[in-house]
């Protein structure tokens, strides 16, 4: 991170110092030309006028003549440009601006604890509830005397299915097709749509919440689940009525004591930890793509945009190096809740 921030900084200087050198080129060669009316750089008839007002008033020197015509009309049409995209307003790291994107760097930090923790949460809990309901199904088994019962029960299991189907494309479609779908329904520049979008799109809550009951359906089938059984640990899976509570559940902190269960979880938990970092990288993306999709101003994200249009360098480097600090801070501080439980295991 030290490194990496030194080559922010080295490159910074540079391009402030690139940029004071093509202003001291433009200030020595052809800024004494630059009030000549020319208009239009790509209209043939001004440019030839350009160049035989500069040999009748410079005579003698055609070839340095139409070398100062074409920066002319290279200059012109870069300010018509800038004019155009209003991107004049060229802004360098000044303090003031130091501020403002460090104050929009707080408001996207407190996007992305949020939406990280929601997702943390909404992860464990969902593939718990859908865990427990799979295995109470499979000591379950229903029979049907009356076939137009057994029809009607199919017929329902279809249209959940379809239901399920159209739920699993809108939650697993990219950022920038739910951003663009709702746009015209919503207020876009709340802070709550904002982190409703950044927990929907990209498929961030349903793709880890598969992936947690992957963990939970192979832990529930290894060696140490029988030893548990041995100790006559509660294996009901149902929802209450002696089986697991639902405020065990809904817990943020999740203990299921005296379950087996338990043992599943925890064992399955560890595991997702590990998932936190790609899960984060998939998050400051789909906050990158929803804020610029939508245009939404005054966020970190769209100012990025923004200054790359406007080629204001310095600024994009700040914010870069702020993504930068984000996902190997999150790095970190997954390691280290990793470390933590691997002491629990080891009992130090």
């Amino acid at each position: 991170m030290i490194f990496i921030t030194l080559l922010l900084a080295a490159f910074i200087a540079v391009i402030r110092t690139v940029n004071v050198h093509q202003e001291e080129h433009i200030g020595s060669k052809v800024k004494q030309f630059l009030d000549i009316p020319v208009t239009n750089a790509d209209d043939r008839f001004q440019r030839a006028l350009l160049e035989d007002a500069m040999d009748i008033f410079y005579p003698d020197q055609t070839e340095k003549n139409d070398t100062i015509v074409q920066e002319i009309l290279s200059i012109k049409d870069d300010q018509f440009n800038e004019q155009l995209q209003k991107s004049h307003e060229k802004r360098r790291l000044s303090f003031k601006a130091f501020i403002e994107i460090s104050l929009m760097y707080v408001k996207f930090l407190v996007i992305y604890i949020i939406v990280m923790l929601l997702t943390y949460y909404g992860v464990q809990t969902i593939a718990s509830w859908r865990f427990i309901r799979e295995k109470y199904a499979e000591h379950t088994h229903i029979h049907f005397p009356d076939k137009s019962l057994k029809h009607k029960i199919t017929f329902s299991k279809s249209v959940k299915s379809f239901i399920k189907t159209l739920f699993y494309l809108v939650f697993f479609s990219p950022a920038y097709v739910i951003a663009y779908s709702i746009r015209t329904e919503f207020n876009t520049d709340s802070v709550f749509f904002m982190i409703f979008l950044a927990v929907v799109s990209n498929g961030l809550l349903i793709t880890y919440t598969n992936k947690f009951r992957a963990f939970l359906i192979s832990e529930s089938r290894k060696g140490y689940i029988d030893t548990a059984r041995v100790k006559n640990l509660n294996e009901q899976f149902t929802i209450s009525d002696k089986g697991i509570t639902p405020g065990a559940l809904l817990s943020p902190v999740k203990n299921f004591k005296g379950h087996l269960f338990n043992h599943i979880f925890k064992n399955a938990h560890f595991q997702y930890l590990s998932t936190l970092k790609e899960q984060a990288s998939f998050l400051i993306t789909g906050l990158i793509i929803i804020e610029m999709a939508l245009n939404i101003h005054g966020y970190l994200n769209y100012e990025m945009l923004r200054q790359i249009l406007y080629k204001n360098y310095e600024l994009v480097v700040l914010i870069a190096a702020y993504i930068f600090y984000t996902v190997k801070f999150t790095e970190i501080f997954t390691d280290y809740l990793m470390y933590r439980e691997m002491k629990k295991y080891e009992n130090r």
